[in-house]
């Protein structure tokens, strides 16, 4: 199920924008009709100088999304609504923008305009599909959490596992702090994006540091050494640190999809803006390359 927040957003005022996309569409194809047969459809005609207008303005409103995002106490309209329009009016633009083109394609800027353009809207659908569907999967993973609230409880268990191995040997103890120590959670963009875990472990025996993916290197060798320990005070801390460990193992688990999944919401606007602005380049010269030759 769609979260009610993006339900709200594609239904905003009984999908006024699907409306107005689906009118706009229509009056663009009915004027790009009305080309006679004298002269064949392109973008110099009256008609396609008239659609090649109004594709322009649909390109500055909707680029213009980003600058009403800042204004919090704006007075041109709720940014559900912006954003609304921002999905409905950009997709029709796919539509009027080729109208305006007469599906006419050729190795010069004013195809380079409507490719960059075509980029910008797909990117846009990507996009879309994101804010769609990675809510949910957040919702889902966080189970009623957030993100703030694993990351103070593994702080937590990080203070507990500290206290339970002061009651260890040296060595095991030294391998306890060596887990917590040598933790990535993050890293960069790049493992985050992968949800990979380039967490380590130093052991005591060779001194190199050992991957410690999902925290099981440590989890084994604690779950290795019960068995062997040489006093109850000892086995009872030791059962305490496998415990802690694999409630570790699950926050960071959790963390680390939450990263992730906020990497793939940020990933789309890496190529969206560029894409946006590089568009915004081109078109100027497209409309400046029209008015120096017409």
């Amino acid at each position: 199920m769609v979260p009610n927040m993006f339900q709200s957003i594609l239904k905003y005022k009984k999908y006024r924008y699907l409306k107005l996309s689906l009118l706009s569409v229509l009056a663009s194809y009915i004027l790009y009709l009305s080309q006679g047969s004298s002269q064949p459809a392109n973008g110099g005609t009256l008609q396609g100088y008239i659609l090649g207008i109004f594709a322009t303005f649909l390109v500055l409103l909707l680029a213009s999304l980003g600058i009403r995002k800042r204004k919090y106490s704006s007075n041109l309209g709720k940014l559900q609504g912006w954003t609304s329009a921002h999905i409905y009016l950009g997709t029709s633009l796919l539509l009027i923008a080729s109208f305006h083109a007469a599906f006419q394609v050729g190795w010069n800027i004013h195809t380079l305009a409507y490719v960059l353009l075509l980029a910008v809207i797909f990117s846009g659908f990507y996009g879309l599909y994101t804010y769609l569907h990675y809510p949910r999967v957040l919702s889902i993973n966080n189970t009623g959490g957030t993100q703030n609230t694993w990351l103070e409880e593994m702080g937590e268990v990080d203070d507990k596992i500290k206290a339970q191995a002061s009651s260890c040997q040296i060595e095991m103890r030294l391998f306890v702090l060596s887990a917590l120590k040598n933790t990535i959670l993050s890293g960069n963009f790049y493992p985050q994006l992968r949800g990979k875990d380039l967490s380590k472990i130093r052991e005591q025996s060779n001194k190199k540091l050992i991957p410690n993916k999902n925290q099981q290197r440590i989890i084994d060798a604690i779950a290795t050494a019960i068995p062997q320990s040489m006093n109850q005070a000892e086995s009872g801390a030791l059962n305490q640190l496998l415990t802690l460990f694999s409630r570790r193992q699950r926050l960071l688990k959790i963390i680390r999809r939450n990263l992730q999944v906020r990497a793939y919401l940020k990933v789309w606007l890496m190529f969206h803006i560029p894409l946006t602005v590089a568009l915004m380049a081109a078109l100027i010269v497209h409309i400046l390359v029209v008015f120096i030759y017409w």
